[in-house]
């Protein structure tokens, strides 16, 4: 990935409805560029899609909290059909360190939250968890 796709990737992450023609314009380089540089970004993988990002009055809506989960040795495959199937599980990495799981979620109330934090608790296999209630998004650089 060289500089011209750098900045095709950094003028998307800011609008993603750009069109190619504004990305040629803004890059100063040909339409047929950019459009044959995005084709290869998307066939490698690079880009995975093209999709919208909730502003901050969106996400007022939700409560969103943070576990740290730890976890038997040989449970993950089967923790992790769980918690796929539960709509308020938003994101889920491993981790090294302490824990093994750090799951993002997101809820319409607290008492939601509390119901799913139990659900999360009480797999098979769970040997502890944390939960972090986020108040308030301070930088969000996320792509």
């Amino acid at each position: 990935m060289d500089d011209l796709d750098q900045k095709i990737l950094m003028l998307l992450s800011q609008d993603a409805r750009m069109s190619v023609t504004l990305l040629a314009r803004r890059m100063k380089v040909a339409r047929s560029t950019v459009q044959a540089r995005l084709e290869r970004l998307e066939k490698t993988g690079t880009i995975a899609g093209y999709t919208l990002r909730l502003g901050g009055n969106a996400r007022l809506a939700h409560i969103r909290a943070t576990v740290m989960v730890a976890i038997e040795p040989r449970s993950l495959p089967a923790i992790l059909g769980r918690l796929k199937q539960m709509p308020q599980v938003e994101r889920i990495h491993t981790t090294s360190g302490r824990v093994d799981l750090l799951l993002q979620l997101a809820t319409s109330s607290t008492a939601e939250l509390d119901e799913t934090l139990d659900r999360i608790g009480a797999l098979e296999g769970v040997r502890s968890s944390e939960s972090l209630i986020h108040l308030s998004t301070k930088l969000d650089r996320a792509l």
